[in-house]
């Protein structure tokens, strides 16, 4: 493995969690475009037909839903980091469940093993992740990006209410973060994507972008990624916080 990027100096880490799909396989080819070593967290084991030039040495395998086996991670994360600095974490994975033939769980229908089992992964996971990685930020004065949603701020007609309040959870979470965080030096934001084209799309997503998108026209995961990019670069370097909207005017 080269140790140097295309930026000089040091080759820089990202750890991401929920790498196998959509934002976050694109989020994968962004940074490892750019010369980062990419360390991925997911429940699936290493794809063998995986399309970048990392290898199974960077992939942790995790039920993030599960405390005991996200701790085992974070200490399996930090012994491949060999001492070294981690530069970024972006906080991606996230689970959504739906009723019977995809329908959406409201709040009364939402058993209570799946409020908490959508918080380990949603909310939980983010802030251990964090937690048990904070020497290895402080000494890259790194970037942390938690993936919130355009549903933790109003009903949406497809996200259910355990995954809406956990991405709520998770941006007043953030500015926690950004608050206690930012003096050790690491940054902390959120991005709030919208109707993203994804394999997780619901049918019916059409209508929300013929009546409430301005551009018209789905993002693509990409366009997420670059801006999270941006977030754990020098671009960023006074913006700690925020929370970014990505959705096309939605929210307007």
């Amino acid at each position: 493995m080269p140790t140097t990027s295309s930026h000089n100096g040091p080759r820089r880490t990202l750890l991401l969690t929920g790498a196998s799909r959509g934002i976050g396989h694109a989020t994968v080819i962004r940074f490892s475009s750019a010369g980062w070593r990419v360390l991925t967290c997911s429940r699936h084991p290493f794809p063998e037909d995986c399309p970048w030039d990392a290898g199974p040495e960077d992939h942790v395998q995790v039920d993030l839903a599960d405390h005991a086996d996200t701790t085992r991670a974070i200490n399996e994360i930090r012994d491949r980091l060999e001492g070294g600095a981690l530069h970024a974490l972006v906080n991606n994975a996230a689970i959504s469940p739906k009723a019977e033939g995809g329908a959406r769980l409201g709040s009364i229908d939402t058993d209570i093993d799946t409020w908490s089992h959508v918080f380990r992964v949603n909310f939980f996971a983010p802030i251990m992740m964090a937690r048990g990685l904070i020497d290895e930020l402080t000494a890259a004065k790194g970037s942390v990006v938690n993936v919130t949603s355009i549903a933790g701020s109003r009903v949406h007609p497809f996200a259910g209410a355990a995954y809406a309040t956990s991405k709520a959870a998770l941006a007043s979470l953030t500015r926690e973060m950004a608050s206690d965080f930012g003096r050790l030096g690491i940054r902390v934001n959120s991005i709030a994507p919208g109707e993203i084209d994804t394999s997780i799309l619901s049918p019916g997503t059409e209508k929300i972008v013929e009546q409430q998108i301005p551009l018209r026209r789905l993002g693509t995961p990409d366009e997420v990624a670059k801006i999270i990019y941006v977030l754990c670069t020098e671009t960023s370097s006074y913006v700690n916080g925020a929370e970014i909207h990505i959705n096309g005017g939605q929210h307007v």
